[in-house]
């Protein structure tokens, strides 16, 4: 026995060193076992398709976060009897588990980049506890005067100095009090009386221009009746004078400034009675209130409510924190603003009912000097101003809306305002948010030696308005180089640090370039995920398991290391990091890999390899690691296509962090735009590029451009397509085969059926999404979603239907011994086979085997796709459009990618480069946005942004194909791509430049 229990003790140490999986059986697992080492990280990949996510995610994820639920309440307990366990045998080891997607599932207008990384809690912490408030209207800084202040800045007078008492006595007094009223008279006396009873024997009332003031005694009740009620009267506290007893002294007035600041609401008064100054420096005023000392303007307290726009505390109340209200839209209003305003620019003032104000505008320009042969993106800022607001015999744009508002009982009236509507930026806070006085609260900043308390506010620190318009590296500057004095130091040195190490992680991930009071819904699925990642190395959490799906989406090559030293900090604190991931570099970090394959779908879901990352390049069977050691990869094309005479020419395009630039691309090409995170990619293809055509489309002149000065050779194109990874819909019926317009065709052949027509069910019937044929109880869903209030809600299998969506008379016709559940579990290579005699089944699903999706099932929930597979199903359609459009007239489309290239392993990024090229022999321009440098070696043309990302970018730094870029010193992406073209060839293709 004594042998043994080392032996016993060694195997339960070496259990909890692993996480063991025995059985997988989840989708398409094929019964696998596996291990995954604590304390590293292991890098799960694959080719798609071939269970990465299913063993991730719904199985060590899913366990994960069942066994973390178990051991919550009681109510949360009543429904895991309904939730499906993974099917797995058993999994041993398993840690709490976190999961980081790709996808941004934030919608709410109020989230911002801030918020969700906690970084605006400590912000709001930190300003209410040192920050200054300035007056916004003398700019004096506002604070109260603490009895200790008032004692001390009374103590330094000179000695000898005599000085009285006082605070205001409540005596209703004032130029329009009523002085011979009863009541006025009767209410004095009271107020007499009680200031009597409360031991205060003198009045106090100061004399006019200069002239010393008067004591009135109590005790000689005659005196009184000299007092002007109509001027401030005074309860005289104390009389006394600075002497060398300064302990007893300051007792003394302690005790008093204490009585006048109870008594007099807040407030004491100091005369100086012998001393040299001019009379208007005699008099001293202290507050206990917190109101700037020249005007009396009060504000609140600091506390981080007032600095919250999800409090109604701190919001702006006309935007209620929303920071944009539903205005007119300038945009709408001046639709083409390369249009001269002679020329009926401005939209409304173009149509009949009212033209007389094109009239009136033209009037106004020439009393005004405005220059009408201008368009308004020409114009100065004085011009526009003046056409805004107009003067009092002409309204301008907003006195025209402002008038329309009043009309708007009318129904037409009503009609013609939401033509011109939408969202515009808060008027009263400017887009930031909060109300007025949290913006008047600033940090404090050293002060210069000539600097009182006086200082304006442009010399002074930052207001938290400001702090968010900051990008994560500026504001990490910033916070590195605060000065604050050791008493603020010490009240926020925990703030601080907790604000630095945020900071510092959201830079170190690749997002320095976004600024802090970005919405999140506006983030991509990668800065989203690298957020999220960024949050939880700041939670500093110790024994968790991370799950993360392809952290490297939408880096630069550049930006990949940085990541890779966050995950290794994340696993060194003691978590256990699981990847699915594709990137070379990411997988050569790996302290463990587990290669899943060989295939997709049915011919995936086995372990090709597990072990460490070393012994992957020389497994047999694993197409990864033939393709990390050289022995495989994405050949460079033989010769690449030349710039035609067809370009699409942007210019001046000036939106977010563009820098006026122009910009060329050349149609009929594979045109690749590079540049690290940040340098302005989706913006130029986004808001620039795709926006500008899309206008076109609906009708916005040829020469117009959204977001750029100029555009030319838009006539070139007549259609513009944006396949981006957005998903295919957002509920659980959605589904590829839908997508595709196959179902109609399949529920046709069903409906065509004997059994069918017995029964009368025509082609509806097998559709989930009207009712008929559907189960009434998931309404065509397969699942039911359980509210949890406080947690997420759970989705539940339909009791009803079991999951097969339909009722049992459907699912009782079959064609080829299938019902309509049966075949929509088929996969597409599967229901190729299967429907070989239904061509027109046929060619549309032959598109999604074509571009490596034959392992998707026809039925899969769209909201189950990665952004990735979501991307491709779009370009299968247009790949099936493209392909029935031959023989039609040539219409010619530019079809514009967002990181196609999300989720594929090398070998399937040769079948999509496959596609693009079916596309462009079709006569179709291809326009991507790209990272993957397998994709940019292979284009035509590359157009790289940069140098860096934010302010740092937003211009062209080269264009040309490949080789050239590869021999631009400055540019980031030619650096690695000229590593890229020399190990990949020894001999250069062809290519011309234009």
């Amino acid at each position: 026995m004594a042998v043994k229990a080392p032996t016993v003790a060694a195997a339960a140490s070496a259990a909890r060193d692993v996480i063991r999986v025995r059985a997988a059986r989840v989708h398409n697992l094929k019964n696998i076992d596996f291990e995954i080492p604590h304390g590293a990280i292991t890098v799960v990949t694959g080719v798609s398709g071939s269970g990465k996510s299913s063993l991730a995610f719904d199985t060590i994820y899913a366990e994960g976060q069942r066994r973390y639920i178990e051991s919550l309440s009681a109510y949360a307990r009543q429904f895991l009897e309904r939730i499906e366990k993974p099917a797995v045998e058993e999994i041993t080891g398993i840690a709490p588990a976190i999961a980081i997607k790709q996808k941004n599932t934030s919608r709410n207008p109020r989230s911002t980049v801030a918020t969700a990384t906690e970084v605006y809690d400590y912000l709001r912490l930190l300003f209410a506890r040192i920050g200054e408030t300035y007056c916004l209207q003398c700019g004096l800084r506002v604070e109260k005067d603490t009895i200790d202040q008032v004692a001390e800045r009374v103590l330094r007078l000179p000695p000898h100095t005599r000085f009285s008492v006082l605070f205001r006595a409540p005596l209703d007094s004032g130029p329009k009090a009523p002085r011979r009223s009863t009541a006025a008279a009767a209410a004095r006396k009271a107020a007499l009386t009680s200031l009597r009873q409360r031991g205060f024997n003198r009045l106090y009332q100061p004399g006019l221009d200069g002239t010393p003031g008067r004591v009135f005694e109590f005790s000689t009740p005659e005196s009184l009746l000299d007092l002007d009620f109509s001027r401030p009267v005074y309860a005289l506290v104390d009389r006394l004078e600075i002497t060398s007893d300064t302990a007893a002294l300051r007792a003394r007035l302690v005790d008093s400034i204490e009585i006048c600041y109870r008594e007099g609401d807040g407030e004491a008064f100091l005369e100086l009675v012998s001393d040299a100054r001019p009379p208007g420096e005699r008099w001293w005023r202290f507050t206990q209130r917190f109101e700037c000392r020249r005007c009396r303007t009060a504000y609140p307290e600091l506390e981080p409510p007032l600095f919250s726009f999800n409090s109604p505390y701190g919001a702006c109340p006309r935007c209620q924190g929303f920071g944009n209200t539903i205005d007119f839209d300038l945009n709408r209003v001046i639709p083409d603003q390369n249009k001269p305003l002679a020329e009926g620019a401005v939209d409304p003032w173009s149509k009949p009912r009212y033209r007389h104000l094109h009239t009136a505008l033209r009037r106004f320009a020439r009393r005004q000097g405005i220059r009408l042969n201008r368009s308004w993106n020409r114009l100065s800022a004085r011009e526009r101003r003046k056409i805004l607001v107009g003067d009092d015999s002409f309204p301008g744009i907003q006195g025209f809306f402002a008038w329309l508002e009043r009309k708007k009982y009318k129904l037409h009236v009503r009609v013609f305002l939401s033509r011109y509507r939408g969202y515009a930026t808060c008027p009263e806070c400017e887009g930031s948010r909060l109300r007025k006085e949290a913006r008047a609260v600033r940090l404090p900043a050293p002060l210069s030696p000539q600097a009182g308390p006086a200082q304006p506010t442009a010399e002074l620190g930052k207001t938290i308005t400001e702090v968010v318009a900051m990008t994560i590296a500026e504001a990490r500057r910033f916070f590195d180089r605060l000065e604050l004095t050791h008493t603020q130091a010490a009240i926020a040195e925990k703030i601080l640090e907790e604000l630095r190490h945020r900071l510092r992680y959201l830079d170190e991930v690749g997002l320095s370039y976004i600024t802090l009071d970005r919405l999140t819904s506006t983030l991509a699925g990668g800065e989203a995920q690298r957020i999220q990642l960024a949050t939880s190395i700041g939670s500093r959490l110790v024994g968790a398991l991370y799950v993360l799906d392809e952290p490297s989406i939408g880096l630069h090559t550049r930006d990949t290391r940085r990541l890779i030293e966050i995950l290794q900090r994340l696993r060194d604190l003691g978590n256990t990091i699981l990847v699915v991931e594709h990137d070379p570099e990411l997988i050569r970090c790996a302290d463990h890999v587990i290669d899943l394959g060989p295939g997709a779908g049915e011919h995936g879901g086995r372990v090709v390899y597990a072990g460490p990352r070393k012994a992957l390049l020389r497994a047999p069977g694993s197409l990864t690691g033939r393709y990390l050691s050289g022995e495989l990869r994405v050949p460079i094309p033989a010769r690449r296509r030349r710039p035609h005479r067809e370009w699409l020419r942007l210019r001046g395009c000036a939106v977010h962090n563009l820098a006026q630039i122009d910009v060329g691309i050349p149609l009929g090409l594979l045109v690749v735009v590079t540049g690290v995170s940040g340098s302005g990619k989706s913006t130029l293809v986004h808001e620039v590029i795709y926006r500008t055509l899309a206008a076109r489309a609906n009708g916005l002149p040829a020469g117009a451009g959204v977001g750029c000065a100029a555009v030319e050779g838009a006539e070139h194109v007549q259609d513009v397509v944006l396949v981006d990874q957005s998903p295919l819909g957002r509920t659980p019926r959605s589904n590829p085969v839908t997508y595709l317009k196959a179902f109609d065709a399949i529920r046709q052949l069903l409906a065509a059926t004997p059994e069918a027509r017995k029964r009368g069910y025509g082609p509806g019937h097998f559709s989930f999404n009207v009712p008929g044929g559907r189960c009434d109880v998931c309404e065509g869903n397969g699942t039911v979603t359980v509210e949890m209030q406080f947690l997420a809600d759970v989705e539940l299998l339909c009791e009803e239907c079991q999951g097969t969506r339909f009722k049992s008379g459907v699912l009782a016709v079959r064609t080829k011994g299938k019902n309509v559940h049966e075949i929509l579990q088929l996969t597409v290579r599967e229901a190729l086979g299967f429907f070989a005699a239904a061509p027109r089944v046929v060619q549309r699903l032959k598109v999604l085997d074509e571009i490596g999706l034959g392992y998707l099932r026809l039925g899969q929930s769209a909201t189950t796709l990665s952004g990735g597979e979501a991307q491709r199903v779009k370009l299968a359609a247009h790949l099936a459009r493209e392909t029935h459009a031959r023989g039609e007239e040539p219409r010619h489309t530019l079809y514009i990618f967002d990181e196609p290239t999300t989720g594929l392993h090398f070998d399937d990024i040769q079948v999509l480069l496959t596609a693009f090229r079916r596309l462009l022999d079709a006569g179709a321009s291809v326009l991507v946005i790209e990272h993957n440098l397998d994709v940019i070696k292979t284009a035509d043309w590359i157009i790289d942004l940069g140098p860096e990302g934010g302010d740092a970018g937003g211009t062209v730094v080269v264009a040309g194909p490949p080789e050239q870029v590869a021999h631009t010193e400055h540019s980031h992406t030619g650096r690695f791509l000229a590593r890229v073209l020399n190990h990949s060839r020894r001999k250069r293709p062809s290519a011309v430049a234009s």
